[in-house]
Order: C-alpha cells, then sequence, then structure tokens
C-alpha cells in the first residue's frame, strides 16, 4: 500500500501543467471524486489495523501535495493571464465611463429631513402602511361624513357593511402612527414618523397618488404655536439656506386647532410659483382625549411635509412624475 502511495506521489510531482486544459486534466486525474486520490482512499478498508495510522498519515500527505500542486498552477496560470498592451496600443487613452450606484433623490431629501429634526431633539417612529379607520380617521377627528374618508380620496383594501367590524384603509398620512405613539408612550412626546402614503388623486407635475411623507408630533405641558413656528422655520432654513423665501398661512385640518401651512417659492419653467411643503397645526383635544392623554395638562403641535415636494423645490426638478420614472439620464445626475 505504502508502494502505491509513493507512486501516486511521484506522478503527482512529474505532473505537466501549462495551460488551462491540463489544469482541469490534473484535477480530474487526481482530486475529483472518481480520482486517483479518492480512490486511493478507498482502499483503507483493506488495511490492517496496525498500518492504518502510518497509512492514512501517507494519504494525507499525498492529497495535501495534489492540492497545492493544483492551487500553485493555478495562480502561476492566472497571473500569467494578465493583460499586456502590445505596442499598437495607446494606454494614454481614456478609459470608457462608469457609472456608479447613488441614493434617489426621494432617498437624500428624506436622509436630510431626518437629520435635521434629529438635530432638532425629535426621534423616529415607525407604523404600519396598512391601518384600520380608527388609527386613520377616527382617533384623528375626522367626522363620519368627512370626504376623506369617500372612495375618491382613499384606497379602501376592505371597506365592510357590518359597523362592528373596521374598514382597512391604505394609510392616507402618516398621522396614525402618532396615535399608535401617543397610545403607548407617556408625554412627553418629540418624533417623527417617515413613510409612504396614499391617496387616489389625479397624478399632476405636483401630486401623485402616491408619496412620502415625514409626521412631526410634539407634546408636552405648555407647548405653543410660537414653538411650532419656529421650528418650522428652522427647518426651511437648514433644509434649503437661510434666504429660503417662505410664508405661513392659517388652514383647516380635522385633527389640528389651530392650523398652518407653509410654503416655499418654487422656482420652475413656468416663472415660480409658490409651492405647499407641510401642513401643521396645534393637536386638537379631541385627539388627545382619543387617546387618553389629559388634554387639561398636555398640549403639542403636529406637522406632516411631503418628502417629493420638499425634493422638487431641493433639487429644482420641474415634474413630481420624474420621480417615479425610472429615468436613467434623470438618475445619473445624482450619482456621486
Amino acid at each position: 500500500m505504502i508502494e502505491k502511495i509513493n507512486e501516486l506521489k511521484s506522478d503527482i510531482q512529474n505532473a505537466s501543467i501549462s495551460n488551462e486544459n491540463e489544469l482541469e486534466e490534473f484535477r480530474l486525474e487526481f482530486l475529483s471524486r472518481n480520482g486517483r486520490v479518492q480512490k486511493m482512499f478507498g482502499l483503507m478498508g483493506s488495511v490492517p489495523n496496525e498500518k492504518k495510522a502510518e497509512v492514512g498519515k501517507a494519504m494525507n500527505e499525498v492529497k495535501n501535495l495534489a492540492q497545492a500542486t493544483f492551487d500553485g498552477a493555478k495562480n502561476s496560470l492566472h497571473k500569467s493571464e494578465e493583460k499586456t498592451f502590445s505596442a499598437t496600443q495607446d494606454i494614454s487613452l481614456p478609459v470608457q465611463p462608469t457609472y456608479t450606484g447613488s441614493f434617489h433623490p426621494l432617498t437624500r431629501a428624506l436622509h436630510q429631513i431626518k437629520e435635521i429634526f434629529l438635530r432638532l431633539g425629535f426621534n423616529i417612529a415607525d407604523g404600519p402602511e396598512l391601518e384600520d379607520d380608527f388609527h386613520n380617521f377616527t382617533a384623528l377627528n375626522f367626522p363620519p361624513d368627512h370626504p376623506a374618508r369617500d372612495m375618491q380620496d382613499t384606497f379602501f383594501v376592505r371597506k365592510s357593511d357590518d359597523p362592528n367590524q373596521q374598514d382597512h384603509v391604505l394609510r392616507t398620512h402618516t398621522s396614525p402612527v402618532q396615535i399608535r405613539l401617543m397610545k403607548d408612550k407617556e408625554p412627553p412626546i418629540r418624533s417623527i414618523m417617515p413613510g409612504r402614503v396614499y391617496r387616489n388623486e389625479a397624478v399632476t407635475a405636483k401630486s401623485y397618488f402616491q408619496f412620502n411623507q415625514v409626521e412631526g408630533l410634539y407634546v408636552d405641558e405648555s407647548v405653543t404655536m410660537g414653538e411650532l413656528i419656529e421650528t418650522l422655520v428652522m427647518f426651511a432654513k437648514l433644509m434649503y439656506g437661510s434666504d429660503v423665501k417662505y410664508r405661513v398661512r392659517p388652514s383647516y385640518f380635522p385633527f389640528t386647532e389651530p392650523s398652518i401651512e407653509m410654503d416655499v417659492w418654487w422656482d420652475n419653467d413656468k416663472g415660480g410659483q409658490w409651492l405647499e411643503i407641510l401642513g401643521a397645526g396645534m393637536v386638537d383635544p379631541n385627539v388627545l382625549e382619543a387617546v387618553d392623554v389629559d388634554s387639561e395638562k398636555y398640549t403639542g403641535f403636529a406637522f406632516g411635509m411631503g418628502v417629493d415636494r420638499i425634493a422638487l423645490l431641493r433639487y429644482g426638478i420641474d415634474d413630481i412624475r420624474t420621480l417615479y420614472e425610472n429615468d436613467i439620464r434623470f438618475l445619473r445626475q445624482f450619482t456621486s
């Protein structure tokens, strides 16, 4: 048996490997499942017990030799195949351009929004995109006949005729997350809630049937409208620069009272116009009571901003639909 092992060892040492074909032939002859090394191991059953240790050691040495010979030859062949330039090739010519992956403008805008509010002392909360009627409407002070509950405004996943069974919708805003947050946590609360939302709206240059939103909520004792406006103005300046042109005007939302909206001037191909980027206001006491927060002790403010519109303004994009077309010519403008 030792003689056969020595013979195999000699064949491995004398093998010639000068190209890929010979390398593969070596592997098949010595290292494959049906190769000579594996067959040699198959003979171990016929070796007397007193010889097994000696024979086993010799066979392992041969196996390691075969593997080392194969690996060494493979590395040598690969090194020799490294590309060299001939005298007829001009190595000073520029290489073909390559494009690396990058963040989508919506992702960039969302990251910047998060960074700003983290700097302002907010943390981040999350919630489901499929919501029930209570969290999406009822707890937010939407009356039963509010237009937002109609099919024209909301994507109903399941609308039940049973009054004891909850309707389920694709959330129309990230405000339901603040309901879940206030139900689970005692004030003070200072959080933002980013996420995707859905509304059954006509698709235009500045609106889409799905978009990304960041909700914000601050609930504590003696929170004021002045703190809300100061927070929003600080956000606008950090997002667009200290010279940003903005305005704050009165508005109405079922879940805040009083309510405001913030617009930022949008320089576009039509000469420019005001573009609403967020709605906000003081949390309506009815909303606080719906989640068992004492409205006599606590006040708070909430805001909701559209990441898509903020991206339009941030990057000078003229049409919100461009963000969802996946045009490689557009996306390559944001490579880094």
